[in-house]
């Protein structure tokens, strides 16, 4: 039976990959190899290509298409819900301490959701590697910030007053995804003590990068994202961009800049057995000039990019972004 295949979102997504010559990339649907040809036709000669389909007609249809290209392409028969194996090839490998952020529903159908994505990401750094979400509770903030802007400002007092008080086993997350709401009741998962922007770890370090998360440290040194620094961690980006790279925040804290100002936080925590409405003050973030920030870094530095499902996956060494931004963000912050 001839093999016939329609590319959706052809140009929309190459130029979302901004393809490296000599980068790796794999494609989780291969299908009829549409977006692979455009992908490959602009790699050099140290770049790499990986396609995967559980098709056996798309596998033939793929590799006729792709076989000018030669040793730069290897296609494997799978189903991407499997991608473990083509991932680790990419540089997820055991014994790495990797912070990922993820958006399912970027991916389109995954089967086994968010245990499935977790499963895969617990092997693939293996016992000795650690893997850290955020699971931010940012709703336990102060009205005036924004956060409850559903509500009507004459409720705000009431919200002060009633909020719950943060309970790392207890409070859910708020829009941090399927996956990262799962993982944080994952057994064996420790979760920090920050009342708005916790972060959850699973493995060998994730007592050491949760225990310490205080009210005025959210994303400096000696918080969660800032020791993943010292143990020189990994970011992975699951269907996300960069404006959901918590780590580019540690470059924030860091960098000097004529804006740069502290600002006055209010959540509900525990203090002394009872609930009251605590006042810290923190560096203020707001994240605006994250993805550029990304697209810079990504013109000066190798990262791994793969297609997976709908969506894109991007891996990449937490130092080389948070040094390289540290001087991006001093060179063109002006405000």
């Amino acid at each position: 039976m001839e093999f016939k295949h329609k590319s959706v979102l052809l140009e929309e997504t190459i130029d979302s990959l901004m393809i490296k010559e000599n980068g790796t990339y794999l494609d989780g649907t291969l299908g009829g190899g549409g977006h692979a040809y455009e992908v490959c036709k602009r790699l050099g000669d140290k770049g790499r290509f990986i396609g995967i389909d559980q098709d056996a007609d798309a596998i033939r249809a793929a590799g006729k298409r792709l076989e000018e290209f030669g040793d730069t392409v290897t296609i494997i028969r799978n189903n991407y819900c499997n991608a473990k194996a083509a991932l680790r090839e990419l540089g997820v490998e055991k014994g790495q301490n990797i912070e990922v952020h993820t958006s399912l529903n970027s991916l389109g159908f995954v089967c086994g959701g968010p245990q499935m994505v977790i499963e895969a990401l617990l092997e693939s750094v293996g016992e000795e590697g650690t893997i850290m979400m955020p699971t931010q509770t940012w709703k336990n903030l102060d009205p005036t910030t924004g956060v409850h802007w559903e509500e009507p400002e004459e409720w705000w007092q009431m919200i002060r007053d009633n909020w719950p008080a943060y309970d790392k086993d207890i409070t859910p997350t708020n829009t941090m995804g399927a996956v990262a709401e799962m993982f944080r009741k994952w057994p064996g998962t420790l979760r920090s003590d920050h009342p708005a922007r916790s972060v959850a770890a699973y493995g060998k370090y994730a007592d050491f990068l949760t225990r310490e998360h205080n009210l005025t440290n959210i994303f400096g040194d000696g918080s969660p994202i800032g020791e993943l620094y010292g143990i020189n961690g990994y970011v992975l980006l699951v269907g996300v961009g960069y404006d959901k790279n918590t780590s580019l925040h540690l470059a924030d804290v860091r960098a000097e800049y004529p804006g740069k100002h502290y600002c006055t936080e209010h959540s509900a925590i525990m203090e002394n057995g009872e609930r009251v409405w605590k006042a810290y003050d923190t560096l203020s973030v707001d994240g605006e000039d994250f993805d550029e920030i990304g697209k810079a870094f990504e013109k000066e530095h190798v990262v791994q990019k793969v297609t997976l499902g709908n969506g894109i996956v991007t891996f990449m060494k937490q130092r080389e972004l948070v040094d390289f931004a540290v001087k991006w963000i001093e060179s063109n912050r002006k405000e």
